[in-house]
């Protein structure tokens, strides 16, 4: 590997809301995390929960840290993940989004945030959500600045039910209209006939200003979400099956990138919520 090729700590002090991974930007993936840990600054307590509260899904996605640090290792490839629990504020929604700083989340009342002021909204957009968007744009430019157009890759979890209702979907991929990434990545995922994969449910990928929006569909760089239910990612062995699982179809994926040209173009699909 070239040096210039590299991304790793030889940059900027990190904000305090964020993490980085380094990688190699010939590799031509950027691995995202949106909502990979619990913790809360100082200031701000458990934001008036119980401690149990911040275990459970409304702060964070269970599983996803992991898997996103071992399919970064595997691939070799950089990653930007959150530090902060979503529950501080969403970076997985647009700036306007009501869900962005939560004031109830199944079931829970949020006491820190059942009164925001304007204040206090502008300070955690300014200190923990641009920050974490800045430093995935910087990546993405260093990446385009050294040639490559990188497919962007964003792992999440989801509960395995709700509302009492089982969820049967072992995985999902979540996606707008750029078909590039999200189908093949669809159709490896369900070579296994013993896998249940979501085709944009049980969430839809379409949804106006959030990270890949942001960053995949407003740049035109082939992305997709993926979902992994929480139940088979809790435990290391899980997620590094399931980071193996990844880095497999991700090799696959880019394997054909030379007959897809598509997926190594700038290219812009619009959105459904246009």
């Amino acid at each position: 590997m070239r040096p210039e090729m590299a991304f790793d700590e030889a940059q900027p002090r990190l904000a305090e809301g964020l993490n980085r991974l380094p990688g190699r930007l010939d590799v031509g993936v950027v691995l995202l995390c949106d909502h990979a840990e619990n913790t809360l600054p100082g200031e701000y307590g458990a934001l008036g929960l119980p401690p149990s509260e911040l275990q459970r899904h409304i702060a964070y996605d269970i599983g996803a840290k992991g898997v996103t640090e071992r399919l970064a290792a595997s691939l070799g490839a950089p990653a930007v993940m959150t530090r902060l629990s979503r529950l501080l504020i969403d970076c997985n929604r647009g700036e306007d989004d009501p869900t962005l700083i939560m004031r109830f989340s199944d079931g829970a009342i949020v006491p820190g945030n059942r009164v925001l002021s304007t204040e206090e909204r502008a300070k955690r957009i300014g200190r923990y959500y641009r920050p974490y968007h800045a430093e995935i744009a910087n990546l993405i430019d260093h990446t385009l600045n050294k040639g490559v157009i990188p497919i962007l890759l964003s792992v999440h979890s989801f509960t395995p039910g709700w509302r009492g209702v089982a969820r049967p979907w072992h995985a999902a991929v979540l996606w707008d209209k750029d078909p590039r990434l999200a189908v093949p990545l669809l159709q490896e995922l369900r070579k296994d006939p013993t896998s249940v994969v979501g085709d944009n449910e049980p969430y839809s990928g379409r949804l106006k200003g959030d990270c890949l929006w942001r960053h995949g569909t407003s740049r035109g760089l082939a992305h997709a979400i993926v979902e992994i239910r929480q139940d088979l990612i809790v435990s290391e062995e899980g997620q590094a099956e399931w980071a193996q699982r990844l880095a497999e179809a991700l090799r696959n994926i880019l394997a054909q990138a030379n007959t897809n040209a598509d997926l190594r173009r700038v290219q812009h699909y619009g959105s459904h919520t246009d």
